[in-house]
């Protein structure tokens, strides 16, 4: 158990925060967007001072040895500041679930029932590197009417600190609490442990990280939890695929930003077609190590692909976020449906076909959050599917399941009225 001297501060401060929800959660819709707008404003102004403290957190993170994955995620620049202000602004121009009927009806006594959507209460966030998940989130989570804890790591710190002002001042400006938002400064490893365990206080953990994250959510959790899990996405390419859309898919899907959960992280080639395709990607995928199974690897080595290993189950059950690639050749679509449930991790998964058959078989048999069909594993994202932006991607199928946006950040309350019955 942590020490009091790590759990009384958090205590308080989710008390804090707590209070706070009730306020937000009877807010007005145009009061939590002129809180967002205000915040994007309050970014895009304080530009120079975020950047420079996140110079400080990326030195320190080179210091520290961070690897070039852990720095990308880290890293912001002028575009992606100003991304998170965009960010802002889309969800202040969504639609508020927040009092939205989801269905209804009248018993034959007279009784009228309906669900109505409501804030979850107090979301806490517990996070790695990510600066620009301070501001997703906190965002997110202000337009649903939840309060948010946010618990960064050690390496962002310095860009979470200046992150979360703003948006605590965007709250201030707009007449709401400012501790709706509360950052954790706290770093340390004991304050995790009981940022997990803050029972009473917060009602959904949302983590967003790897595997060992994760790992200590499932040790140590003692609050509900939607995980953000894993990403080992596949691609199958199968013997009807149109080669030249597969081999810009497959590009797409490992190369556009290979660190993220919604990469592709194994590809799968029919037999069929396995002479033609992996030829053209050995030349397109040169400048990315592929771990190849015995059918696929002498093609590879042929066509002149310079970064080859051999493939084992490790490999094709990692998740690399790098420019790695396991590459295998199956005989069938039923091999690939299989090759997927053994290793997958129940992100997204993707078919290339032209055969509406089996892109039927695939995603109907296939279990993950997210099925694609001739597109790019990397649009499983909350921005490009309309969501505008996400707090995360759950591969659960509790409460929540795939990216998770507003709608996702609300729960039901029952609502009964009626006229004088009685039960009998």
């Amino acid at each position: 158990m942590p020490s009091d001297s790590v759990a009384a501060p958090l205590l308080a401060l989710g008390e804090r925060a707590k209070s706070a929800s009730r306020v937000l959660a009877s807010s007005s819709t145009a009061q939590r967007n002129a809180a967002l707008l205000a915040a994007a404003e309050g970014l895009d102004s304080c530009r120079d001072e975020l950047l420079a403290a996140n110079g400080e957190d990326l030195a320190r993170a080179t210091a520290e040895g961070a690897d070039g994955t852990s720095l990308d995620r880290l890293r912001l620049d002028a575009k992606r500041v100003a991304s998170m202000a965009q960010g802002l602004r889309n969800v202040a121009a969504l639609a508020d679930p927040v009092g939205e009927v989801a269905d209804g009806w009248v018993r034959p006594n007279g009784l009228a029932v309906r669900r109505t959507r409501v804030p979850l209460g107090v979301v806490g966030i517990i996070y790695e590197n990510r600066p620009n998940v301070t501001s997703d989130a906190g965002g997110l989570c202000l337009k649903s009417g939840n309060a948010v804890m946010l618990r960064g790591s050690s390496s962002a710190i310095s860009s979470n600190l200046v992150v979360a002002r703003v948006l605590r001042e965007g709250l201030a400006s707009a007449g709401l609490p400012a501790d709706a938002v509360a950052l954790v400064e706290d770093t340390s490893r004991a304050s995790a442990v009981a940022f997990m365990q803050l029972e009473g206080i917060i009602d959904c953990l949302i983590p967003r990280g790897g595997p060992s994250l994760i790992a200590s959510i499932a040790e140590h959790a003692t609050v509900p939890y939607v995980l953000d899990g894993a990403g080992n996405c596949h691609v199958y390419v199968d013997a009807s695929a149109d080669l030249d859309m597969a081999e810009a898919i497959v590009v797409n899907a490992k190369t556009q930003r290979p660190g993220v959960c919604n990469a592709a992280e194994t590809l799968l080639v029919h037999e069929a077609v396995a002479d033609a395709f992996l030829p053209r990607l050995a030349v397109s995928l040169a400048e990315v190590a592929l771990v190849a199974d015995e059918r696929s690897h002498p093609m590879l080595l042929a066509a002149g692909h310079g970064n080859l290993s051999p493939a084992d189950d490790e490999a094709f059950a990692t998740e690399f976020l790098g420019l790695t690639l396991a590459v295998g050749v199956v005989d069938d679509l039923g091999s690939a449906i299989d090759h997927i449930a053994r290793y997958s991790s129940g992100h997204s998964e993707a078919i290339v076909t032209s055969d509406v058959a089996a892109a039927d078989r695939f995603v109907k048999e296939v279990d993950a959050a997210a099925v694609l069909v001739n597109a790019s594993t990397r649009f499983i994202d909350g921005e490009e599917l309309g969501l505008g932006a996400e707090i995360g991607i759950s591969t659960q199928k509790l409460h929540a399941r795939g990216p998770m946006g507003l709608t996702q950040l609300t729960t039901l309350k029952w609502i009964v009225t009626g006229n004088g019955q009685v039960r009998t």
